[in-house]
């Protein structure tokens, strides 16, 4: 199975990371083709950069989605997911929402990550996905998923305590700790917690593995769009009818 590992950052390390990650967790199960976006955010902090995460995510799609089995859509907030749904003939998987659908059959939940902006951000993207009865809340740290990337090692006390305030002040019963930098880092610190911590990119590994191995239910293709200013590919993936 081919899997289309989607970082729609533009900062290629983060996609190593993240693709070491994967092929840790699913082994021989599948081959993850990792792809980094070919414009914007550095690393997604913003609405905005979110925004525009979201069309490098199409970009990314129409480029190198020609022979996979499924899409791993690799970013914390799933920017663009329910657009590659959209237009994509293979399953999708998001990171975040395939992670709070694990953390909510645990229990309920919350989600840690880094940035400030991403708190209300988070909120909103689990009530969209009807999962806000089993938030707890979001917490996040001062630096950005960015920051944290580049030195993770100064981050673990500060990830470790907002999980264990998620725990004891909170009442979350397992701990998301969510971003495709944070690769790594939950098993690093679940021993500092009271409660499970789930990393949120092994959860979409899991959960893009498994939906490689399932026959893809045919949907109505979207009608055709005119559009102007695209990608080549991207212009003749909207095009099909």
């Amino acid at each position: 199975m081919r899997i289309l590992l989607i970082n729609p950052n533009t900062t290629e390390s983060v996609t190593a990371l993240v693709a070491q990650h994967v092929t840790a967790v699913a082994g021989d199960t599948a081959t993850f083709i990792p792809v980094t976006g070919r414009f914007g955010a550095r690393y997604i902090s913003t609405r905005a950069s979110a925004a525009i995460a979201a069309h490098a995510a199409l970009d990314a799609y129409a480029v190198h989605g020609a022979g996979c089995d499924a899409v791993y859509l690799a970013c914390f907030g799933d920017p663009g997911l329910m657009a590659l749904r959209e237009v994509a003939d293979i399953p999708v998987v998001g990171m975040a929402e395939a992670s709070c659908i694990e953390a909510a059959g645990r229990g309920r939940f919350a989600i840690v990550t880094g940035g400030a902006l991403w708190g209300p951000m988070l909120t909103e993207f689990v009530t969209s996905i009807g999962l806000a009865n089993k938030l707890t809340g979001v917490r996040t740290i001062a630096p950005t998923g960015g920051e944290i990337a580049r030195d993770p090692d100064a981050a673990l006390a500060s990830l470790a305590s907002a999980c264990t305030t998620c725990a004891t002040e909170d009442g979350a019963e397992v701990v998301i700790l969510g971003g495709a930098a944070l690769a790594g880092l939950a098993e690093r610190i679940k021993t500092h917690v009271p409660v499970p911590v789930l990393c949120s990119v092994a959860a979409g590994t899991h959960a893009a593995v498994s939906a490689a191995k399932r026959q893809h239910d045919d949907a109505a293709s979207p009608p055709a769009l005119e559009s102007a200013g695209l990608g080549a590919e991207l212009t003749t993936l909207l095009q099909r009818k």
